[in-house]
């Protein structure tokens, strides 16, 4: 994709506090995700007016020497008369809102050579205390910067001379703390003094960085509060992992965006499956806090309220979208909720404070697992409202009839494969999976309007194709 910004001449920026400046503070436009502006410049009589007032190229895109791609998924903040947008090679760059000219760029200097999934990182976070401006961002190898907002130096009195060393704490000496394994792609979440932050681990290795949720000091970097997305010994959820199958396993975090509750001080955080992805006979059981939307004190890290939204996942069915803070009507009053999309379709709401669902939810029986060894869970959650937002299934008749040649394209792709329902697992044999871990909602998640109560919701309907086959020997799961 390429690495390019293009600012049009009628700007559509909103933020919390700032709103009547115009401004987006946050990644989601306010810490609730809402991506949501009151300005009325741009409206259906002029928007075909549009022109471009300026163009600014990063140029940090991946080459013929890297062996992984790029992707230029960030969503820049606007802060008085400056944007900051972070590369998908990791450089955090301030221009002049109006003209696009470079003011600063800090370069964290990524490692090329480290092998990593995807070049990409989705934007910064801004703190300030009335007289300091920072930005906070984590790197693809797990350092998380104190930038100044003003000159573009890393803040000194922050950990290790303007960073820390996120990897400390959930990798081992014997990881030894290099090569592919942990670091960040989304924003962190500022509440107050606190830098909440998520990650990405390995989820096709059983062993492997820890995913957990961890809250530093802004001003020092100090560690404050951790939140284990797999429980431990004697904490809340450890029986839906089958014996220790729950220790030192990777998955299960947030590599998505967290949403705060400024008022109540209640942080919401989408989490996702658990390692291994697609075999889970090695971890029979639940498996807390996977792909569950977990509600904390954030100021403290505990658990106030959660919602497991699939169970014993097999499928990739991370949460992958910034969980949305809005107001439904109930018995002609305004209740405060919060909405989580998904990729299978769904869009749950509950009770911000307390969880409680806002629309019933049954749990249905679903197809269970061929595959030797594999425990599926017997039932999924499904919300009766809202209907689903993606097709949540797929059969030989709906091929393509675009052309011949596409026809007998898919119609060789799907040869002997097994068409199933939703949260069909791959089995021995090849199997549609539809949506597949790519549809539905993904990180670009939904928006609202609080005017009319609408959600907006992008959506893709892509399924996947695929099967189990036996691993290599010595593997650790069969």
């Amino acid at each position: 994709m390429r690495a390019t910004i293009l600012l049009f001449s009628l700007t559509l920026w909103a933020g919390d506090s700032a709103k009547e400046k115009g401004e987006w503070r946050h990644y989601g436009g306010d810490p609730g995700g809402t991506k949501y502006s009151k300005l009325r410049e741009i409206h259906r009589g002029n928007v075909s007016s549009l022109q471009v007032a300026w163009t600014y190229r990063t140029g940090d895109m991946s080459g013929p020497e890297d062996t992984v791609r790029s992707a230029f998924e960030a969503t820049p903040l606007v802060i008085g008369e400056r944007m900051y947008v972070v590369t998908a090679l990791q450089r955090l760059i301030a221009l002049d809102a109006e003209s696009g000219k470079e003011i600063w760029a800090f370069d964290p200097k990524l490692d090329r050579k480290r092998p990593q999934m995807l070049y990409t990182h989705r934007g910064a976070a801004y703190w300030t205390d009335g007289k300091q401006e920072r930005l906070f961002y984590g790197t693809l190898d797990g350092q998380l910067f104190s930038i100044d907002a003003k000159t573009g130096k890393p803040v000194t009195g922050f950990g290790a001379q303007g960073h820390v060393d996120m990897r400390v704490g959930v990798m081992n000496i014997e990881q030894g703390l290099s090569g592919r394994g942990y670091g960040m792609t989304s924003p962190p979440l500022v509440y107050r003094d606190l830098v909440i932050c998520g990650s990405i681990v390995p989820d096709a290795e059983v062993t492997s960085p820890l995913g957990d949720v961890r809250a530093y000091d802004a001003r020092t970097g100090e560690l404050r509060w951790t939140f284990h997305v797999i429980p431990r010994e004697g904490e809340f959820g450890r029986d839906t992992w089958d014996g220790k199958s729950g220790d030192g396993r990777g998955g299960a975090n947030m590599w998505s965006v967290a949403s705060l509750d400024e008022k109540r001080g209640i942080v919401y955080l989408p989490l996702t499956s658990p390692a291994t992805d697609r075999f889970g006979g090695d971890r029979k059981g639940n498996n807390l806090f996977s792909d569950a939307l977990v509600a904390l004190d954030a100021a403290t890290g505990k658990r106030i309220w959660h919602y497991q939204i699939v169970r014993h996942d097999l499928w990739d069915y991370d949460l992958p979208a910034q969980p949305v803070l809005l107001s439904v009507m109930r018995g002609g009053r305004g209740v405060d909720a919060v909405a989580q999309v998904t990729k299978m379709g769904f869009t749950f709401l509950f009770d911000r404070a307390t969880g409680k669902p806002l629309f019933d939810i049954e749990d249905k029986p679903v197809p269970q697992s061929t595959v030797p060894g594999e425990s599926t869970a017997a039932t999924q959650p499904f919300p009766v409202k809202p209907a689903p937002f993606a097709r949540q299934s797929f059969q030989k008749e709906e091929l393509t009839n675009i052309t011949p040649e596409s026809r007998a394209f898919c119609e060789k792709l799907i040869e002997g494969v097994t068409f199933g329902p939703l949260y069909t697992p791959f089995g021995l044999k090849r199997t549609i999976l539809f949506p597949g871990t790519n549809g539905g909602a993904n990180w670009g998640g939904a928006s609202v309007d609080p005017t009319t109560r609408t959600l907006y919701v992008n959506s893709m309907d892509v399924g996947q194709v695929g099967h189990m086959v036996k691993s290599r020997a010595g593997a650790a799961i069969p």
